[in-house]
């Protein structure tokens, strides 16, 4: 089988049953694995100089290289990189810890700060109805293009060596690669290798929602406003996600009790959010998704 294919089946495996918690609950899952790794090299190796960063974000990519070739040659028929490609795209995860942020906050604020306390980095404890479903909706738009489109588009162009290398300097931003007095020299690279491998999927992510919501005005304010986000990536869904549901996202936002200055993106669109704000981007995601997969079973009918 070709990538295409492989992709193709990887992605209906995931929408279909997403991430077992029994499976996980007996073997460690592969992003775990990577986060156990990075910990390791941190403790190991973070003296704060971007030399030793570097030195890390490579031997962990080179890393996930070998591995993904030494799957690769499996005699398996692709089996075993349909299962590892399937896992490492998250879909159906990220639409469900979405949802739950929705179904807490219908029960009460209290439910929905704890929801979303598990899918975002922010301060949650003064967050009102309207800041939980903000956080949920940026956190959905933000990892469609993380966990999702660029995941699947290195897979497309090199396979399994190139998702496995696209999870690790992905892992290694999400554990490193912060401004803070600790890691600010020590993950300078990953944080920098994670913007760039994430250029081109968040820009497709982009487009994919507004090409799911058939709206024009996605498409305007994603052109308008995704530059002005803090992110040079985040931007591009976040900003069709508000144009689509008319809202409006980023803005300040409190990380260890400092509360930020962002500017809004859309920032005319509605600023009074709620659970139901959570669905309607999660209906965008799974459309943006399908469409998406609509777009690769043609190639694999084609190539």
């Amino acid at each position: 089988m070709n990538n295409l294919e492989i992709l193709v089946l990887a992605l209906a495996l995931d929408a279909a049953i997403g991430e077992p918690a029994q499976l996980w609950r007996r073997i460690p899952h592969p992003v775990k694995l990577m986060g156990d790794a990075i910990r390791y090299l941190d403790i190991r190796f973070n003296n704060n100089t971007r030399q030793n960063g570097v030195w890390v974000i490579l031997l962990l990519g080179i890393g996930a290289l070998m591995l993904g070739f030494a799957i690769q040659i499996l005699p398996d028929f692709g089996l075993f990189e349909i299962l590892v490609t399937a896992v490492l795209i998250a879909q159906r995860s990220l639409t469900s810890h979405v949802s739950d942020v929705a179904k807490g906050l219908e029960q009460n604020l209290d439910q929905g700060k704890a929801a979303v306390a598990m899918i975002v980095g922010r301060d949650t404890k003064d967050m009102d109805e309207t800041a939980v479903a903000r956080s949920a909706i940026e956190s959905a738009a933000e990892n469609f293009s993380d966990g999702v489109i660029a995941p699947a588009f290195w897979f497309l162009l090199f396979g399994l060596p190139g998702i496995l290398a696209y999870k690790m300097i992905n892992t290694a931003d999400s554990m490193i690669g912060y401004r803070s007095d600790k890691y600010r020299h020590f993950g300078w690279a990953a944080a920098r290798l994670d913007d760039l491998v994430n250029l081109i999927p968040a820009r497709l992510s982009g487009l994919l929602i507004c090409a799911a919501t058939q709206s024009r005005q996605a498409w305007e304010i994603m052109r308008r406003d995704a530059g002005q986000h803090r992110s040079p990536n985040a931007g591009w869904p976040e900003s069709a996600m508000a144009g689509a549901l008319d809202i409006s996202l980023a803005g300040p936002r409190s990380y260890g009790g400092k509360l930020s200055d962002d500017l809004f993106v859309n920032h005319h669109g509605r600023r009074v959010l709620n659970a139901s704000d959570i669905r309607d981007a999660v209906s965008i995601l799974w459309r943006a998704w399908a469409v998406f997969g609509l777009i690769i079973i043609v190639l694999a009918l084609i190539f």
